[in-house]
């Protein structure tokens, strides 16, 4: 697992290069954002569809995507309390609320997953992600930041959910699984071959998103409650369901690993959408990233049993 988590951070530290140096003239943020447009738009709804149309999908999905629920809604309860606690100001709570309830489950997640149980781990990942983690996000969460934030866009959830296109590969993938329509061979290798770019790329626009704000000043206080939440209690909490559920074997591991992925990078558009402390959220992200270098092995070897 330690190997595994470094071959990829690897490309990780490629992508915060990237970002330093540039490449090709390009601003590294417009860089990124291109990057992960293939990624969202192309690739990913790729993986999901050929992922959950070849799935067995059944009661653990329900259980997947009730855990991944329990431990987003714990968390968010959680820093909320400590925020109010340590009496912070609301752009900042905010900030910290998100980064403590939404792991990087996709750009993260899933790539650790693959690496560590091979292919047929993408659909833990993606029902984690697509069937309560961006649905929250995108409706509890931008709730939190128009309340908390000073600016920003209203808007319909229903619409933002519509346009989410692994979204829509979701769902169509789960109509044709459960109508037991067989992928067609060439489909599936054209998917495939898209599905194959989807790591790599997640990785490098990982690393690219990582960065320490211009004046930014650690704050100790602050950033420890998203990141004990991350890493510590959201992943002690999921182990803990997972008992309770009957989750065992590798997709119980898969599913703890899921819980103690650091914060997610794209909530950065959130704060700066809302008039959240964006420098704040990017330091979280960070910390919490590089700290999960640690963190994933441990909880690798408690999950499945090594401890």
């Amino acid at each position: 697992m330690l190997q595994t988590i470094l071959e990829m951070f690897v490309i990780v530290a490629l992508g915060v290069g990237v970002r330093r140096i540039g490449l090709g003239g390009l601003p590294p943020e417009q860089l990124r954002r291109g990057i992960t447009d293939v990624v969202f738009y192309v690739l990913l709804p790729a993986l999901v569809l050929l992922t959950l149309w070849r799935a067995e999908l059944g009661w653990s999905t329900f259980k997947i995507s009730a855990l991944a629920i329990t431990g987003v809604l714990a968390a968010l309860a959680l820093s909320r309390l400590l925020c109010r606690l340590c009496a912070l100001s609301r752009r900042k709570s905010a900030a910290l609320m998100l980064a403590a309830a939404f792991p990087n489950v996709t750009y993260l997640g899933l790539p650790v997953l693959e690496n560590t149980f091979g292919p047929q781990a993408r659909s833990i990942a993606i029902q984690y992600d697509l069937f309560a983690c961006t649905p929250l996000l995108l409706t509890l969460g931008i709730l939190v930041a128009q309340r908390y934030g000073d600016r920003g866009p209203g808007g319909d959830m229903f619409t933002r959910l519509l346009k989410v296109p692994p979204l829509w590969a979701a769902l169509i993938a789960v109509a044709l699984n459960l109508a037991a329509v067989p992928v067609p061979a060439m489909l599936a290798s054209v998917l495939d071959s898209l599905a194959s770019a989807v790591v790599p790329l997640m990785l490098l626009a990982l690393g690219m998103g990582l960065f320490w704000p211009a004046r930014g000043q650690l704050e100790v206080v602050a950033l420890a409650n998203p990141v004990i939440i991350q890493l510590l209690l959201m992943p002690l909490l999921v182990f803990g369901g997972t008992a309770l559920l009957g989750l065992e074997g590798w997709v119980r591991t898969a599913v703890v690993l899921e819980a103690a992925m650091p914060s997610m990078v794209i909530g950065i558009v959130l704060c700066d959408r809302y008039g959240l402390d964006s420098a704040l959220y990017a330091m979280t992200v960070t910390v919490s990233t590089l700290l999960s270098l640690l963190t994933l092995p441990l909880w690798y070897q408690w999950a499945s049993g090594g401890f």
